[in-house]
């Protein structure tokens, strides 16, 4: 009997000591027994690992991928973030200036549900639909850089937010949508509202909850679908800030025939990076080695090193799109060369620029989440200050992207206060370039026993990262 046959026969039998405190019902049991007894369509996903560091930092390749199986992304990596299938302020051909661009693009159900209706005419899915070529399609509830309201989920709905306001989504609308997106890899639907703070343990365990029965109940459909043949399922881990619901989540997760894992409510603003730090590494120890996890709402350089060393394999690519709305550029340094004449500390005009907010910048404690994405942070510079409007370097010394190649600081800084729209195109291009090297800097770290020295570089003259201990809940 498969692992999970036997946790289906444990569920049915009503084994609390396996199955705790959810109930599905017998129909659900005995239609996922008959059809998930056999490994899933789109099985080819495979995350084959080179090295592991103290147990938990994690290198290697995700083999695989797409429906065909000829794609594959080097882990730890980030997904390529579009609002409806476009990075924003960048063309195709502009984005593709752009060297070592994410096999995976991200697209989300915020965006794209409003146009339920188009697509199903339309009948050759998203990608197609996009103008999107030789990519894997990824496909998520939310976008990671729009924040959403909470209190509008319920035991058979979960709400995403668009341009006309708040839709409302029972799994079989859900899984509709799915099939007419047609994704490589899709994630499950979740009640994800449980990052605040002081969340009473009965929610917490309500999202558990209702999030494995939105998995099973996805999984029922997805076996029965034609559209979805050879399309992956990730699994979502909920629990909120308790320890115990984290693990129990997890190791219910892990059951089912899913091809990943999305960590959820562990975004930015929403804890402090010590918690995280504990919760992650509780999660991915529950997790098997053999398929990736994908952190949800996480971007500063800082917390991806932190997650890196806690185990996350996958992060979503939205950063360099905060950092470009705020009209800012990213500088910091990722060098781990041994020379100290390269690798040094970051460039000191953009230290001294840094320096007036450093008390700012540090995590956000525990409580609600931070919704103002304005703020400078110590990794950029902000183009929109006057002291830029005579400086004619280039955003970064050495950097290769069109932006630092062509233009200066004063050019951008002239476009911004003019309200010209070539500025975000600019930034963007600049941003995306500089977080996708600094992941390429993290392997590399790896691969080099470096990580300790990445660390320092990325950080600078803070030293280190936030250690002011919160513990989970038990």
């Amino acid at each position: 009997m498969t692992p999970f046959c036997s946790f289906l026969s444990a569920a049915a039998a009503g084994d609390d000591d396996i199955f705790p405190r959810l109930v599905v019902p017998v129909s659900v049991i005995v239609v996922l027994a008959t059809h998930l007894a056999t490994p899933m369509a789109g099985n080819g996903m495979k995350l084959e690992l080179s090295r592991v560091i103290n147990g938990r930092s994690r290198l290697g390749v995700l083999k695989g991928i797409g429906r065909t199986g000829q794609h594959s992304l080097e882990v730890p990596g980030c997904l390529l973030y579009t609002h409806l299938g476009t990075v924003p302020h960048l063309t195709q051909d502009t984005l593709h200036t752009v060297s070592n661009l994410p096999s995976v693009t991200q697209v989300t159900l915020s965006n794209i549900a409003e146009h339920h209706e188009v697509l199903e005419h339309f009948k050759d899915g998203f990608r197609k639909f996009a103008g999107l070529h030789d990519t894997v399609l990824y496909c998520s509830l939310h976008d990671p850089a729009a924040p959403c309201p909470t209190g509008y989920t319920t035991n058979k709905t979960v709400s995403v937010w668009g341009s006309p306001g708040r839709i409302e989504l029972t799994v079989a609308k859900f899984m509709a949508l799915q099939k007419t997106v047609q994704p490589d890899w899709y994630q499950s639907m979740a009640d994800g509202e449980t990052w605040q703070n002081n969340t009473s343990r009965k929610r917490v365990q309500k999202s558990v909850n209702r999030t494995l029965a939105h998995l099973d109940e996805c999984l029922l459909v997805h076996q029965n679908s034609q559209e979805l043949e050879g399309v992956e399922v990730f699994g979502v881990v909920e629990g909120g800030d308790i320890l115990e619901e984290r693990v129990r989540s997890a190791r219910e997760t892990a059951k089912r025939p899913v091809a990943g894992f999305c960590l959820d409510g562990l975004q930015t603003g929403s804890m402090d990076q010590d918690l995280r730090n504990q919760l992650t590494a509780a999660v991915t120890k529950e997790l098997p080695e053999d398929k990736p996890r994908l952190l949800q709402g996480v971007g500063h350089p800082d917390e991806v090193l932190a997650c890196v060393e806690a185990g996350v394999d996958l992060f979503e690519g939205f950063f360099p799109f905060q950092v470009t709305e705020r009209g800012c550029a990213l500088c910091f340094n990722f060098d781990i060369s041994p020379d100290p004449e390269r690798a040094g500390r970051a460039p000191r005009a953009v230290l001294e620029l840094n320096k007036e907010d450093d008390a700012a910048r540090d995590t956000e404690p525990n409580g609600e989440l931070d919704l103002d994405q304005t703020q400078t942070m110590y990794f950029e510079i902000n183009l929109k200050d006057k002291r830029h409007q005579d400086d004619f370097r280039p955003l970064v010394e050495g950097c290769g992207c069109y932006c630092c190649m062509n233009h200066q600081r004063a050019y951008l800084h002239h476009l911004l206060v003019t309200n010209e729209l070539l500025a975000g195109v600019l930034l963007m291009i600049h941003n995306t370039a500089h977080y996708l090297s600094f992941f390429g800097a993290v392997r590399e770290a790896l691969a080099k026993d470096r990580l300790d020295l990445l660390k320092r570089r990325v950080l600078g003259k803070r030293g280190g990262m936030d250690t002011s201990a919160k513990e989970p809940r038990d």
